[in-house]
């Protein structure tokens, strides 16, 4: 028996938010996805007269900021391996021109093996260079902020505020207000503590994604991806079989099975779903 997600999309929903640019985009990146280990991907979709459905891999071992929210912070091992696998998914993204801009632990799922899936694309561009302001504001690079044009590199900025928080415990430019925190972002230089036993690599790499620069930040050169990749933290990792699965995760989930949802919020469990008003539905991919 084969198990899928169902994302439900009220049309009406999306023409009052004028999100057609962002669904539409999210499903054209995840046609990209077909056969990335580290992406999730869009089996089919269909609609009704009032609705779109987006048919994806099930993974239910549940997002990252639920095992934060758990255990506080990740081990330097851990969140390197999350790190590694982000940064191919990333990579590929790049490869097809595509900025991700969403980055965060609500976005990154682990599978039933305790692979990372990076999920939700509704943020995403098919594009080189761009200059809209979207994102989650503990996440948004120093140039998303000043409404500059702005390019993969955001992305590397992204991954530098997610390894912060995995071996912190906290996002490294946290405010009272989000006015403070766009200023802290824009103007402090980031405190990397060597506390929790973390090693001068892994402080050395969160210094150079978090460069306010982003003609400067690590990722944004010629070398692109291998730059990062080449960094002294990653040192340890062999990159051909992490890219193919074959490094095992650290943790891994203790599901009974695909139906046992202990490790997803009941706040989605019990979401109702509403039933469409037309039975028929049409085909569109």
């Amino acid at each position: 028996k084969q198990y899928y997600a169902v994302k439900v999309l009220s049309k009406k929903l999306i023409m009052m938010k004028n999100e057609v640019k962002h669904i539409m985009s999210e499903r054209n990146v995840l046609l990209k996805n077909l056969s990335h280990p580290f992406l999730v991907s869009l089996k089919f979709s269909f609609q009704t007269f009032d609705k779109l459905y987006l048919v994806l891999d099930y993974i239910n071992g549940g997002d990252l900021y639920y095992h934060l929210q758990q255990q506080g912070r990740f081990g330097e091992r851990r969140a390197r391996f999350y790190s590694a696998e982000i940064i191919c998914a990333l990579g590929h993204l790049h490869s097809l021109g595509v900025i991700y801009r969403d980055l965060k632990p609500e976005n990154i799922l682990l599978d039933s093996e305790g692979h990372i899936v990076l999920t939700d694309f509704g943020l995403s561009k098919e594009s080189d260079r761009t200059y809209t302001l979207c994102g989650t504001p503990q996440y948004l690079a120093p140039e998303v902020i000043r409404k500059e044009a702005y390019d993969r590199a955001v992305d590397w900025w992204c991954l530098g505020v997610l390894m912060y928080e995995m071996m912190y415990g906290l996002t490294p430019f946290d405010a009272d207000n989000t006015a403070d925190m766009y200023n802290k972002i824009l103007f402090r230089t980031v405190r990397l503590r060597p506390n929790h036993g973390l090693s001068q690599s892994a402080t050395s790499i969160m210094a150079k994604l978090l460069e306010k620069d982003s003609r400067r930040r690590l990722g944004s050169g010629e070398g692109g991806i291998e730059d990062v990749k080449l960094h002294a933290f990653f040192s340890s990792i062999d990159w051909e079989a992490l890219s193919t699965r074959k490094v095992d995760p650290e943790f891994k989930p203790n599901l009974n099975g695909p139906l046992d949802l202990k490790y997803i919020d009941p706040v989605f469990t019990k979401e109702p779903v509403d039933s469409s008003s037309e039975t028929d539905f049409h085909e569109d991919n």
